[in-house]
């Protein structure tokens, strides 16, 4: 798990080897991770596509509580980002922060899971056989395959917490709207309600027309990746890194093209091109902006000052969220901390404003 976690945020080295020990210890209380697989049948796509098997993977920590009325009432949904899955969360930075004995997501307490998206991890994706024959999915499409396996895999019909990092983050803005009540809460982390536009849309198409203007895509059917991965994967350091933290780590030249080659080597080994191809094109529609009045739960908004991706002298977000009844936005000022987009997934530096939101939607 660790080799993993490094390989994705290889630049947080020093900050994992402090955290270690801690983990280590908080670890041995902790449940076990349950993994399961529920298959939807004639999984139909908004674009008028069906998968006759959808493959919809999770992992769980924690048991469910039901109620008097037999409905579970302690789950909470924690949704990974662009590329990510479910074991996004299982590393000493947020598990060992949250999930341990006693800390705000008490495994003990809560019933935790962890999907993988549609085009992600163990779930059904392009890498699977179909290549770009696979369904052009959206974030409505994850959304609602997500639902299908709370109410149908998992016979959970209600949530205490939804909590999203990046794309989860815009997944849970579409929760809110789509399933208003389902969730207690709404945790979005690095993420806007709006339409991807100016840069963030312009880098992403940039890395996905890298990947399909390359011959050796070959409409998909290719046998060794496309050489135009290796320019999308340079635009993911680009889009998820800190300027601060790049400068302190690798602060001569021969550490920066170290870390260059090391990234892309790493990357170009795990990613394939039609799934990224995928992933990235999903957000083509997302936008949630004209119906926030629709959410009606507490919502917790967080985004970080050094995020390339959601800048704050857009100054979109505090206009946004004043349509959302009972929402808060919060900008964590740029710190020795921060880690640019990838904040997100440190809740040791925004795990406060995740306390004052489970205090506000406290069952009485």
């Amino acid at each position: 798990m660790a080799k993993y976690f490094l390989s994705k945020f290889p630049h947080l080295l020093a900050f994992i080897v402090c955290a270690f020990c801690v983990f280590t210890v908080r670890a041995q209380t902790m449940p076990s991770v349950k993994e399961g697989t529920y298959v939807a049948h004639d999984f139909h796509f908004g674009s008028g596509e069906t998968l006759p098997e959808m493959k919809l993977h999770y992992r769980t920590l924690g048991e469910p509580r039901k109620g008097p009325d037999g409905h579970v009432v302690n789950a909470v949904m924690i949704l990974h980002g662009t590329g990510g899955d479910g074991t996004t969360f299982l590393g000493p930075n947020f598990a060992g922060v949250l999930f341990g004995q006693g800390q705000l997501l008490d495994a003990s307490k809560y019933y935790i899971i962890l999907p993988d998206g549609i085009g992600h991890g163990g779930s059904s994706k392009p890498s699977d056989g179909m290549h770009a024959r696979f369904p052009s999915y959206d974030y409505d499409d994850m959304v609602a395959a997500q639902h299908l396996l709370l109410t149908k895999g998992l016979s959970v019909d209600h949530l205490r917490l939804i909590l999203g990092t990046s794309m989860g983050c815009m997944h849970a803005w579409v929760w809110g709207e789509t399933y208003p009540g389902f969730s207690d809460e709404l945790m979005p982390l690095a993420c806007m309600p709006v339409q991807i536009a100016g840069r963030n849309r312009i880098t992403r198409k940039m890395a996905m027309d890298a990947i399909r203007d390359d011959p050796g895509w070959n409409h998909g059917e290719y046998t060794t990746q496309p050489e135009g991965l290796k320019t999308a994967i340079d635009m993911l350091i680009i889009m998820g890194s800190s300027p601060l933290q790049m400068q302190k780590h690798y602060s001569t030249r021969d550490q920066a093209d170290a870390y260059l080659a090391n990234f892309v080597k790493t990357r170009m080994a795990a990613i394939d091109a039609n799934d990224f191809l995928y992933q990235f094109n999903s957000s083509r529609n997302y936008d949630p902006s004209a119906e926030l009045s629709k959410i009606t739960v507490p919502v917790m908004a967080i985004n970080s000052a050094d995020d390339f991706i959601n800048p704050p002298e857009l100054n979109i977000m505090s206009g946004m969220i004043t349509k959302v009844k009972r929402g808060k936005f919060v900008l964590l000022p740029i710190t020795d901390q921060t880690r640019g987009h990838g904040t997100h997934s440190l809740p040791a530096i925004w795990k406060d404003y995740l306390a004052e939101l489970l205090q506000e939607s406290e069952p009485k």
